[in-house]
């Protein structure tokens, strides 16, 4: 089969590879269809790490996925051949501390597709993953809202973190992928305004067509004071959402007392500081967002009831060919692109 592999610094290649192989009666075998580009495979393709994530090449990343199923083992219940599904890209063990207590998402033993050390990814031809990864979609549910299912439930799982926001005043710094599906996941939980910004016009526009309140570039306004001009007793609640230093400030300073930073956004840098002094009078709480937790379901059933419309979402469309000119476009933030869909099916 096809697999289009990371094999340096900003080079992809593509590689003929063997077929995967069922090796548990749990396992199934997907026909990848679609895979979206992610702001973590561009942390791999430009820097060839994530933290302690280091690239060993060649490395497949990917991980946004819909696709056919194409075999299935024999213990699993969840799926036939022939399914359209979303794909659930952790992979925890199930039996762990993390996984009794519900948070699968930090399985002692995960794995995540297009994690270095973890499982390759999802831009080849065929993957194999266990049936819980396997999420069916509706007769009419396009593939590309499939594949849009996963940054979507990181959105759902970061406004459920922030609890119950109905009537809420937050901020969503950063209007990429992330930050656009939780603005979409905020306005389906009832925030009663929502300030967003970027350093993209092109994306601001889009945020503000999809129901942000008030948008703003930090490169050309005082974002702080405009939002503390409209709200001085300052915000329920923010979601950073690009990974920025200057966000994380922007956040503490735009918070209310006992409000809460919820960070969504992965920095390139290891390290962050923060203004401990402000934040700590303030009493901020500081909830990191660590992919999405049992989600999936959920923001399937918000796109495929269309009480959240995504389709705005996917701007280019590459075949598994042209990955490489997807992740160009993607890191260089260039032509309005919002998300690089690759068809992998090559049309089928």
């Amino acid at each position: 089969m096809k697999s289009m592999a990371l094999t340096g610094i900003r080079r992809l290649e593509v590689r003929e590879v063997p077929d995967p192989a069922l090796h548990s009666g749990r396992d199934v075998l997907v026909r990848v269809d679609r895979v979206g580009v992610c702001g973590s495979d561009i942390h791999y393709y430009t820097h060839g790490r994530i933290g302690a994530q280091v690239v060993q090449y060649p490395f497949t990343v990917g991980h946004e996925c819909a696709g056919t199923v194409a075999e299935v083992g024999d213990a699993v219940e969840r799926v036939r051949p022939g399914d359209r599904i979303a794909v659930e890209p952790a992979m925890s063990c199930g039996s762990c501390d993390q996984c009794r207590a519900g948070r699968a998402h930090t399985c002692r033993s995960i794995r995540f597709l297009g994690a270095p050390g973890q499982a390759e990814g999802g831009l080849s031809e065929l993957i194999v993953v266990p049936e819980e990864s396997c999420y069916p979609i509706a007769h009419g549910t396009s593939l590309d809202l499939a594949a849009l299912s996963e940054p979507f439930s990181i959105g759902v799982y970061s406004v459920r973190l922030a609890g119950d926001v109905a009537g809420a005043h937050v901020a969503i710094l950063g209007s990429g992928p992330i930050g656009l599906a939780v603005l979409a996941a905020a306005r389906a939980a009832g925030v009663a305004r929502v300030y967003v910004t970027d350093r993209i016009d092109g994306r601001l526009r889009i945020a503000r067509e999809q129901g942000a309140s008030w948008v703003g570039n930090p490169d050309t306004s005082d974002v702080v004071g405009r939002i503390l001009t409209l709200e001085p007793f300052g915000l329920d609640a923010v979601f950073e959402c690009c990974g920025k230093q200057e966000a994380v400030d922007q956040a503490i300073d735009l918070l209310e007392p006992g409000g809460r930073l919820l960070m969504v956004g992965i920095p390139a840098e290891d390290r962050i500081s923060i203004a401990i002094d402000v934040a700590r009078r303030k009493e901020i709480d500081f909830q990191n967002v660590r992919r999405q937790n049992e989600c999936v379901q959920t923001a399937l059933d918000l796109l495929e009831s269309r009480r959240v419309n995504l389709d705005y979402m996917v701007t280019h469309r590459f075949p598994l060919e042209r990955a490489g000119e997807a992740f160009e476009l993607v890191a260089g933030y260039r032509d309005g692109v919002i998300k690089a869909m690759i068809d992998v099916s090559g049309g089928r």
